[in-house]
């Protein structure tokens, strides 16, 4: 269950393998729906990408959370991780959409930052998520 048709998947996988190629401290990036729907990867196996997709979902909608609260926005620019070994930068992408750019820890965040940023601006459009419809009634699983 892919939310883009599979040839525009493989052009999105493209164009995060082009990050990857410009910031080659860059070990893995996923581009997924906010709801964590895993819409193409880079550097990472399948397995890998849905988790990392699902984290990076989790995190965003914290954050959203926590601006709302406390900024008085749910407006998300970025939320960065410093790891052990690693540094995870997590961004709006556009509607309904977000990218996860997992990188070394010596990557320098300003460069990771600036080059996601420079993505996203230069393909916002097709980075778009459209909205899921909303289940019917008859479509839900009975309760228990």
């Amino acid at each position: 269950m892919n939310a883009v048709p599979p040839n525009e998947s493989q052009d999105l996988a493209w164009l995060l393998q082009g990050l990857g190629d410009e910031v080659p401290a860059i070990r893995g990036s996923v581009l997924l729906s906010a709801d964590g729907m895993l819409k193409a990867a880079h550097g990472f196996d399948r397995t890998s990408a849905e988790q990392m997709a699902a984290l990076a979902s989790s995190l965003f909608s914290i954050t959203r959370s926590a601006g709302t609260r406390f900024d008085g926005s749910n407006e998300v620019r970025q939320v960065v991780a410093e790891l052990r070994s690693s540094q995870l930068f997590i961004s709006w992408a556009g509607f309904n959409s977000v990218l996860a750019v997992m990188a070394s820890a010596d990557a320098d965040p300003a460069v990771v930052g600036f080059e996601m940023a420079r993505l996203i601006r230069a393909v916002r459009p097709f980075l778009h998520t459209a909205a899921r419809p909303a289940a019917a009634a008859g479509d839900r699983a009975p309760s228990p």
